[in-house]
């Protein structure tokens, strides 16, 4: 019996020692405090799992710690992250939201304790509560994407497929504004012939759009950045089209993810004679697409530089300064100060240049570069 006790005694003690040296030993600091809380949209896509693991390795050569939340594609869970940071005594919060008018509450809660709230990648609109905004310039990814498809039109009356992200995302509207400015002049003077979209169609004239008519055109063409949706939608539009509206095509797809869903539904129809197609992110599977000809480019923004510009921008806020900004946007309620990334159009010709000697991927990730 004394055997069996001292045992237990012995067990006990050992369970002690090891919480009081995982406590002790926690990233979050003493007392489970959390300098900095960063809430991510979803794990289920390869760009924000890479900004994971670079918002750790940014972060690990500071004096500060933090805690990295995904809300996957919910903005109930994203509010409950939030909830969680603000009790673990976060000092600064890094936030792509997953829908950013409904995230203005969530992080009004967090200004509501001091927070400084840092929107990432993502603008969270229509509230006060934003302090600064870190992103690639979206507008300029649009622009770029469109760009790429004038430059290879081919002839006339070219059918021109047009596709969005999530009407959730206020970049998918600043996306399409960019692309849209450098399209319309080659929609209406005939170069290109909307084949998807009765409400881009009705506006070719049109040489900006406003919001409202964005969201309607988005409304028809929206891929909610899922590449199924994506796929599926394709799908549909083929399947509709005359063959007017086939043979050698032009296609704005709105991201790497969509993009190759929708290369292959039209790589898969006879009736399509070649297609130019357009994507953003640089996926390291796009990157395939580009080099075996599935895809035609990817507008690549460097993760590395806009984490590194959030973590820089959240430890001046830490250290009481006031950090550097390159420009604002407007969320519908106020102009947010923003810092601003540069993008790069990737083709199969400098593949190896800006996504190899980089450093960003290795030549063994890919086949025949």
């Amino acid at each position: 019996m004394k055997r069996g006790f001292k045992s237990i005694v012995l067990l006990l003690v050992i369970a002690m020692f090891a919480a009081l040296v995982a406590a002790c030993g926690s990233k979050s600091g003493s007392g489970g405090k959390v300098s900095v809380g960063i809430v991510l949209p979803t794990k289920d896509e390869e760009r924000w799992l890479q900004d994971e693991q670079r918002f750790k390795d940014a972060l690990s050569s500071t004096k500060y710690s933090t805690e990295i939340l995904f809300s996957q594609g919910s903005s109930a869970k994203e509010k409950e992250n939030v909830e969680t940071l603000i009790n673990k005594g976060i000092k600064v919060l890094i936030i792509c939201p997953f829908d950013g008018a409904a995230a203005g509450p969530t992080v009004e809660a967090a200004k509501k304790e001091g927070i400084k709230v840092i929107s990432y990648d993502r603008l969270i609109t229509n509230t006060d509560a934003v302090d600064y905004y870190v992103t690639f310039d979206s507008k300029t990814v649009g622009a770029k994407q469109a760009q790429y498809l004038v430059d290879h039109a081919k002839g006339s009356g070219q059918p021109l497929y047009l596709y969005a992200g999530a009407a959730t995302d206020n970049n998918a509207f600043i996306f399409f504004e960019g692309a849209w400015e450098v399209l319309q002049p080659k929609i209406a003077d005939g170069t290109f012939k909307i084949a998807n979209s009765s409400e881009a169609a009705a506006l070719k004239d049109s040489k900006s759009l406003t919001r409202d008519q964005i969201s309607k055109i988005i409304g028809q063409v929206t891929t909610n950045w899922d590449a199924n949706e994506a796929k599926n939608k394709a799908q549909t539009h083929l399947t509709a089209a005359p063959a007017d509206m086939k043979g050698d095509v032009a296609i704005l797809a709105p991201n790497d993810g969509t993009s190759r869903s929708i290369a292959d539904v039209f790589a898969s129809d006879k009736a399509i004679t070649s297609y130019v197609i357009t994507g953003q992110d640089a996926d390291k599977a796009s990157i395939q697409y580009i080099i075996d000809g599935k895809q035609s480019m990817t507008v690549f923004k460097d993760v590395r530089t806009l984490v590194k510009d959030a973590i820089g921008m959240a430890v001046d806020l830490l250290d009481g300064k006031s950090p550097a900004t390159t420009g604002s946007y407007n969320n519908g309620k106020i102009d947010v100060k923003a810092k601003q990334t540069d993008v790069i159009v990737v083709v199969k010709d400098n593949v190896k240049k800006e996504m190899v000697d980089s450093g960003y991927y290795k030549a063994t990730d890919f086949t025949g570069l």
